[in-house]
């Protein structure tokens, strides 16, 4: 399993509405291949500044996702509202314990 954290800053007075979009890309990547879990988180410091947290079975099934034509068409209804691009990490579990 890997875990993808998505980072994106929405412009000033567009939260709502960024609010109601992003559910639409967590609910459509829900019924991927391969998606485990997800969370949406908001910096305590910065509110414009969200977070995606998500586990998915593969690197394969995220890269899937992540060029499928139907994130990539939600995400021309997200890309307006964001005053910075998207950081996206892809995290893998530690071989060291």
């Amino acid at each position: 399993m890997i875990r993808v954290l998505i980072e994106r800053h929405i412009a000033e007075t567009l939260e709502s509405a960024y609010e109601e979009r992003s559910r639409s890309v967590l609910r459509q990547a829900i019924d991927a291949p391969g998606f485990v879990s997800g969370e949406t988180l908001v910096d305590a410091h910065d509110p414009n500044h969200r977070l995606t947290l998500c586990n998915w079975r593969s690197p394969a099934d995220w890269d899937r996702w992540y060029h499928s034509p139907v994130r990539k068409e939600l995400m021309n209804n997200l890309i307006p509202m964001m005053d910075r691009d998207e950081k996206i990490t892809v995290l893998e579990q530690s071989q060291t314990n």
